[in-house]
């Protein structure tokens, strides 16, 4: 039975599409932005605000354009701005006022 079909877009993993596709296992340095949004994360982690659960849970229901238009911790940030929003720790207009900054 092909399941390619039954998939979602984050996984990845034995999908016919990228078989033939090489995988670059040379090392890389974090960015700072990379750094940061790990840091952000374990403190979220650490003060309970937010699981390593809910981050993937938000990585992977990001729409498949995002998903695969957005780096590795762009989707991480993506999730934990959408969690924290959830929650009510920040607000639409704090966040548009942080973004406006940066």
């Amino acid at each position: 039975m092909d399941h390619e079909g039954l998939r979602a877009h984050h996984d990845l993993g034995g999908a016919q599409k990228y078989l033939c596709q090489g995988i670059d296992q040379a090392a890389h340095a974090l960015t700072d932005f990379d750094k940061e949004v790990d840091a952000i994360r374990g403190v979220l982690g650490a003060k309970g605000v937010m699981t390593v659960d809910e981050l993937r849970r938000g990585i992977e229901s990001l729409p498949e354009a995002d998903y695969h238009r957005l780096t590795y911790y762009q989707r991480w940030i993506c999730s934990i701005a959408d969690n924290l929003l959830a929650r009510g720790v920040i607000t639409e207009a704090e966040l548009a006022a942080a973004l406006a900054e940066s």
